[in-house]
Parts: C-alpha cells; structure tokens; sequence
C-alpha cells in the first residue's frame, strides 16, 4: 500500500511540475486542434464576411502589389453602399504611397467611413500608430486602428485573439467595437488570449473577391449589416498562417480576423475551465491505477485504466461541446505514469508473492505439482475447492508418546522431525501432497491438487516405502528405544473436497469428507493387530499393478458408518532398498548432542 501511495505521490508531484514548467504544452495544443476536428465543421455565421485579395483579383485586374490606394478608396464606398456595418480593412496604410493623388482619395474615403472603418496595424509605440499618418487623427474623427498582429503557439499555429497588442486593441477588439458602440472586456482573454471558435478550414466563412467587390458584380444585400474583413488570400502576399481546422493547409489572414471578429461577437464560445479543473484531474487520475490494483488483477487493472482513459478522453470532449477547454495531457500523462509504475509495483510484488506462494506451498506437495498448480492459478493461492476421485493416507507412530515423557524436549523434537522428515520425502518423492502433521500422525492425499490416475497405486508405494524407512529410522534408534517404534498407517480412496481454506491472510491446503474420515478410522484400526498398514477394498479394486503383498483381513465397522469396510493388510513388511540410504540419513538421530 506504502508503495503504491508513493507512485501516486509522486506521480502527483510530477503533474505539477508539468503543469508549472509547460513541459506539455505543445501536446495542449495539438489536443484542441483533434478536438475541433472532432466536432467537425459548423455552419458558416452570416453576420462576418471575408473580401480577399485573391488569384481571381489579380487576373481580373492585371496589376501588381501594392495596388493604387484609389482602389481601395473604391471598395471601401462599394461596401459602405451596400450597407456593411463595419470595413475593417486588413491592410496597412502606415506610409505615404509614390501616388499622392491616390493617398488624398484613400483619405477622403476614410472620412466619409470613418464610423464604419476599422484600419489595421502590425506596429505601435506605447499606443501610437502611424496609420494614415497620424492614427490618432483618424481615430478622432471616428475611425478606428488595430493590431492585426496574431500571436503564435509554439508550434507556430494560430488558435488565439488577444485583447491588445503594446497599448492597442486588436484588429478583432477593435472592429467589435467599432460595430457595437461598446466595449469589450479584457477578463475573457485572460494573459494569453482568448480562444478563437473556428468553424471549419479555409474557405469557410461567406468569401467575395475584391476585384468582384470593385467592379460592383456581387448580389445587392450581399453585405447589408455585416462585419466585412478586407484583406490578402493570395500566397504571393503571404499572410497565412496554421490554425486548429485547416488541418496541413493554411488559413488566409483575413479569414483568421473573420472568425476572431465572430467569436468575440458571440461572447466566447470556448473558454478555458477553471484552473483548479486540471489540478482536480490530475489528482483523481494518478490515484486511479493504486486504487484498481488494489480490488483488480494487474491485466484487468491495465484494461480498467484504459478504460478510465478513454472516459476521459470522452468527458473532455464533451466539455469542448459545451464550450469548455480541459486540459487533459498532463492528467492522462500522469494517468499513465501512474498506471505503469502501479503494475510495475505489482509486478515486483506479485514476484514475491509467489515465490511466499511457492516455498509455503512446496512444504506440502513435490517442486513439479508447484509449479503446475501456481501456473494453473495464475500464481496465486485462492480460497476455494474442487471434488474429485483421491486416495488418503493416515499414518501415526506408535510408542512415540511414551518415549517423549522420558526424553528431553529438544531431543523429542530433534527424533520427531528425523521421523517425520522421512516420512515426508516418503509422501513428495511419489507425487504425494502433505495435507498435514497432527504430533507424530501425518495426513497425505494422492490424486489432488492435481489429478494423478495412478493415485491408488502411488499411496500404497509410500506405505511400504514408509515402512521401510522406519525400518532404518528403528535401526538408528536401537539405543534409545529397546524393540522401535511401530507405526499405523489407512489408505482409503474416494470423493473428496480438495482446496483452500482458511483466509486471505492464511490459507492452508486440505481435504475433507467421508472419505478422509474414514481414512483416519482404518490407520486407527491397526491398533492392537499384527498389521501395520489396512487398505479399504475401494483402493484395492483400483489398483494398476498388482499388489501380491496384500492379505484380505475381514470386512469391519466404522465407526460414523451404517456398513463396514472391507480391509486388506500388507502380508510383509519386509526392508526396501531404499532403506539402506534412509538408515544414513536417519543416522544422526542415534547420535544427540
């Protein structure tokens, strides 16, 4: 949990950094452009139009750049005729021209336009322009001058207006005004400007060509109440620039100032949330994945978080739809980083997990049913079981308890794990799986956590083997203990529910039913018989090899039971090879320190 705290916190420190040093503002940016290009093209406003000093301008009249300011004089009193409310005129008259005569026609239009005239600039000293010669004289008689300067982004893209430029209103500001009589705040531009809420890429917006304009060959009306933005859309004039629709195309200068001119009139659309938005997100996102982990696997914690993503993805969306810009990079950033430092934690811990998984579980079952049965559970022990066909083993040393009364507690200890260390390897070495130890009794299951065909066979060759090693354990203990030990041992096959039990903190493997009850009364029953080992007859019917050791003994109650059990004991118990090994390993116990 500490761990996982520590990737949020400082997925949350990094967010801010990001967030405080701009690392991922580019990335903002390209995300506003997928979200216009999202919502797709919007119907054209009928309320800005765009004059362009376009190719056809220039084929009509077959003349060069600049042109002779009379004809803008000429433009400008067509479209005052036609009932534009504003010309805002987005070409610089800021020097004299070669043509005097030209200049004074220009003037004169002006002041009959001036109310209706927006002129524009790209330079100004601390308010002061150079427009028509003195833009303060032009501005006094009503007229209006602008900075048609449009900051860039980062990666040169034009996506905002601001609200004045070293002491003057924008081209954009200023034309409001001028249509509106009144003025327009600076609180919606913020410090770095206002969104500009394109409607789709060039060529969007209502477009008349300047040379139609002059010769008076467009529809009367065509300008009747509009904001007219006049200006060059031709590439030889360069005044073009990227925008958030046009996509890898350009925008025409004039085309920018249009839809600036539209936003402000419709009071901003879009609009930057608030800035506690962006923080709130990053926090809730780079908990997320910590969160998940804690209820989920990693896969479906890996799936969760991706999902989470994409809510997001949508939610942001949505917002821009309702006119609200969200930031969300540096908040799926941290998303992300989250997320793969969460897995990578759980990853690490996952590994330690299961090797705890592994060593406990090895105590009771072989090397080779570990990793099977952790591969089949995905590494983990769960709580839970399955039923199926199992042999069960009981086995108890007799005598054990008598010695122990006599003998110091660490020798007690030290002969019983010699005895059950043999006994055990006995179990494992076969495949077997060592449920439990009850004092000196053990309780082993064959056929279970994995299916074992052979298991009726496997628990009968751990019984001689187990005999066999007590054998060597009784010959090492010749010293202490006059006549050895004895042992019982029940083997009974049958269904039985196999599985985890216990909590999430401790689980333990275990078996239980009728089956392993009446095990442990068949181990209980050699008491008092010359025999060490019984097997029920539902082991025996089973068996893949013969065993010619095994003697039919009588069918006899148990206890729990409506019937009895037919029974079968080992005829001999006679030393295996393998005895002579286990006599050297069991040969310290003779021996205490």
């Amino acid at each position: 949990m500490y761990l996982l705290l520590g990737v949020a916190a400082a997925t949350l420190a990094l967010g801010l950094v990001a967030y405080a040093s701009e690392w991922f503002e580019r990335a903002e940016l390209d995300t506003v452009d997928l979200r216009f290009a999202i919502r797709g093209d919007q119907p054209p406003p009928n309320r800005v139009v765009v004059v362009g000093v376009d190719d056809k301008t220039f084929d009509d009249l077959d003349v060069q750049w600049p042109f002779k300011r009379g004809l803008h004089a000429r433009v400008m009193d067509r479209l005052a005729r036609d009932g534009a409310k504003v010309i805002a005129y987005d070409v610089q008259f800021t020097e004299p021209s070669p043509f005097p005569r030209e200049d004074e026609r220009l003037l004169d239009a002006a002041e009959r336009h001036a109310e209706r005239l927006v002129l524009a600039t790209a330079e100004s000293d601390g308010g002061r322009t150079k427009v028509l010669g003195d833009g303060e004289a032009f501005e006094a008689i009503g007229g209006r001058v602008g900075n048609a300067v449009l900051p860039a982004d980062p990666n040169a893209v034009r996506r905002r207006v601001p609200h004045s430029i070293q002491g003057v209103a924008s081209f954009a500001v200023a034309t409001v005004e001028q249509g509106t009589g009144r003025r327009v705040e600076r609180e919606p531009f913020g410090d770095r400007g206002a969104w500009i809420d394109f409607h789709g890429p060039g060529g969007t917006l209502p477009f008349v060509s300047f040379s139609d304009v002059l010769r008076g060959e467009f529809a009367p009306g065509t300008f009747r109440g509009a904001y007219v933005v006049v200006g060059a859309a031709n590439n030889t004039l360069h005044d073009e620039a990227p925008t958030s629709t046009s996509g890898s195309e350009l925008m025409w200068g004039p085309e920018i100032q249009a839809e600036a001119v539209e936003t402000i009139l419709s009071d901003f659309p879009l609009r930057d949330s608030p800035g506690w938005v962006g923080i709130a997100a990053l926090l809730v996102l780079a908990l997320v994945p910590g969160f998940m982990s804690t209820r989920l696997s990693p896969s479906r914690t890996l799936l969760g978080c991706l999902g989470v993503a994409a809510v997001a993805g949508g939610a942001v969306q949505l917002a821009f739809l309702a006119g609200i810009v969200v930031p969300v990079v540096v908040p799926l950033a941290s998303l992300a980083f989250a997320t793969v430092g969460t897995l990578a934690v759980a990853a690490v811990l996952e590994a330690f997990e299961r090797q705890r998984v592994r060593d406990a579980f090895a105590r009771f079952v072989p090397q080779a049913v570990v990793d099977v049965v952790l591969d089949q559970t995905a590494g983990e022990l769960r709580l839970g079981g399955t039923e199926r066909e199992c042999t069960v083993l009981f086995s108890d040393l007799r005598g054990f308890t008598s010695y122990a009364e006599t003998r110091p507690p660490e020798r007690v200890i030290e002969v019983l794990n010699a005895y059950l260390t043999e006994m055990s390897d006995a179990i494992l070495d076969h495949g077997g799986t060592l449920v439990c130890y009850m004092g000196d009794g053990i309780m082993a299951v064959f056929g279970a956590p994995l299916d074992q065909p052979d298991h009726r066979d496997r628990a009968l060759a751990v019984a001689r083997e187990m005999l066999a090693r007590l054998d060597a354990f009784n010959e090492a203990m010749r010293d202490e203990v006059a006549g050895g030990f004895r042992m019982g041992i029940g083997i009974n096959t049958g269904l039985v529910m196999s599985g985890n039990v216990g909590s999430a903190r401790r689980l333990e493997f275990t078996t239980i039913g009728d089956t392993v009850n009446t095990a442990s009364r068949i181990e209980g029953m050699t008491k008092g018989t010359p025999y060490q080992v019984f097997v029920a007859e539902s082991t025996l019917t089973g068996l893949r090899e013969r065993a010619d050791d095994l003697v039919y003994v009588d069918e006899m109650p148990v206890r729990g039971r409506q019937g009895g059990v037919r029974l079968w004991a080992l005829a001999r118990e006679e030393r295996s090879p393998a005895s002579d090994v286990v006599a050297l390993r069991t040969a310290r116990v003779s021996h205490p320190a």
